[in-house]
């Protein structure tokens, strides 16, 4: 098992406990650091708060008393925790660094790191880079938001081995010298201004993800987005550009028939099995950086010829009695259920709606043109129906949960229709996670057959 070495950092508090924390809690105990961890919600008999406290690790639940920064030198940050938060400002003020938990894994694994983010399709990317590189024999883990946390992962793995890790803006706010060997950008729009307070400071907390590569590192980036170009621009890491648009002969592109990486035939556009042309983006991304990563053609056409989708982004569920089922509930925003409509051409029932962060949905009429029916709910329900019907949609009706939407739905439709859950909604008005209300629609759907 690997340890933090060189790491001029003796006493750490860790704030906020879940995964991530209880996992570099341990990194940190394991490297001879003297680890203190506070946590807000959690109480004395969790089984995680038991487990660092038979360690001998100082655990301080069901508040943030400012003395838990007393005599402290680093704090590593849950990254969902604002930088608002009291604690982090106080030690801020005394001059602490605020890291997040991926920076404890690049201390261990800098170089054999893949790392992807972007506003969407961070997880099907990843999920297609590692599935790639699995069927390609290259030895390969992964880790962030899905998979192992990364710094458990990093501990475990090999000098042969490659980490691929879906990095959220939060968690690349708080590095220092984290690094991948292989980044990839895959676009960006306005996300998380309630956490990022502007679309600039959300720019560049996505930005940092090339702060540290050099030029013997490489950027997969999204040729075909202005904000993901202009951060690109003055990379240092070799530039591995993608385009569904235009030749790439750096990078990744497609014609009408066939997917190529710089000039060499990868796969029929005909033979991929995942949906859309957004997807067709995250797929030149994955292709770009899993050959730089040493995956072979045969690999990865194995992965484009059989992979339908990561569950609840776009994944195709059931064909019952002619209707096509597809469950995108990680869709929690107007761009995301924009994409996913324009992957069908067939006539669409749309199942949306979902937690009212107060933005009108105006945006997303110029998507609805296929869209024959619209089932909402949620606390959303009321706007989207008016959007339904600014957009010439006449048959809109109410569901109270996303399990009603779908029964609606399908009586609703007819043979060779798309009856799609993509709410353009966060889901925490009333599941607690985009997972749980995906699985809701998944357990309807079954019903039906």
């Amino acid at each position: 098992m690997k340890t933090l070495t060189n790491f001029p950092y003796h006493q750490i508090l860790v704030l906020g406990l879940a995964k991530s924390g209880t996992a570099a809690a341990k990194l940190l105990h394991d490297s001879g650091k003297k680890v203190r961890v506070n946590d807000l919600k959690a109480n004395k008999q969790d089984p995680s708060v038991k487990e660092l406290t038979n360690l001998g690790i100082d655990v301080i639940t069901g508040g943030h008393p400012m003395s838990v920064l007393d005599n402290i030198d680093m704090l590593v940050k849950n990254p969902g925790i604002p930088y608002e938060n009291e604690i982090v400002l106080e030690a801020e003020k005394r001059g602490i660094p605020v890291i997040t938990e991926v920076e404890l894994a690049g201390r261990l694994v800098n170089d054999s790191i893949i790392g992807i983010t972007g506003s969407n399709g961070k997880t099907t990317t990843t999920t297609l880079i590692f599935e790639m590189l699995n069927q390609s024999n290259c030895k390969t883990q992964i880790a962030g938001n899905i998979g192992n946390v990364a710094c458990e992962a990093a501990q475990t793995m090999e000098m042969d081995e490659q980490m691929v890790i879906e990095l959220s803006s939060f968690q690349l706010m708080g590095i220092q010298s984290f690094k991948p060997k292989i980044s990839v950008l895959l676009n960006l729009f306005e996300a998380h201004l309630d956490y990022h307070k502007t679309f600039e400071n959300y720019k560049q907390a996505k930005a940092n993800i090339l702060r540290n590569q050099t030029n013997d590192d490489y950027v997969v980036y999204n040729a075909n987005d202005p904000e993901i170009e202009d951060i690109v621009q003055n990379a240092q890491a070799v530039k591995v550009p993608f385009s569904i648009a235009e030749k790439q002969p750096a990078g990744a592109w497609c014609d009408s028939e066939y997917l190529y990486f710089k000039q060499e035939k990868i796969i029929a556009l005909s033979e991929i099995t995942l949906v859309g042309s957004h997807n067709l983006e995250n797929i030149l991304a994955a292709v770009s950086a899993a050959k730089l990563g040493g995956a072979d053609n045969k690999g990865i056409h194995q992965v484009l010829s059989t992979f339908t989708g990561v569950k609840h982004r776009l994944q195709f569920i059931a064909n019952i009695n002619g209707r096509l089922f597809y469950n995108d509930s990680k869709a929690t925003n107007i761009l995301a259920t924009s994409k996913a409509l324009s992957s069908f051409a067939h006539p669409t029932i749309l199942l949306a709606g979902g937690l009212d962060r107060g933005n009108a949905f105006d945006e997303l009429i110029p998507s609805l043109e296929s869209v024959k029916a619209m089932v909402v709910f949620g606390e959303t329900a009321d706007k989207l129906a008016r959007t339904a019907a600014q957009a010439g949609i006449e048959t809109i009706e109410y569901a109270k949960d996303v399990k009603q939407a779908a029964l609606q739905a399908y009586g609703l439709s007819e043979k060779e229709d798309v009856i799609l859950l993509s709410p353009a909604c966060a889901s925490w008005d009333q599941y607690r996670t985009f997972e749980e209300r995906g699985d809701m629609f998944i357990e309807a759907v079954h019903t039906l057959e």
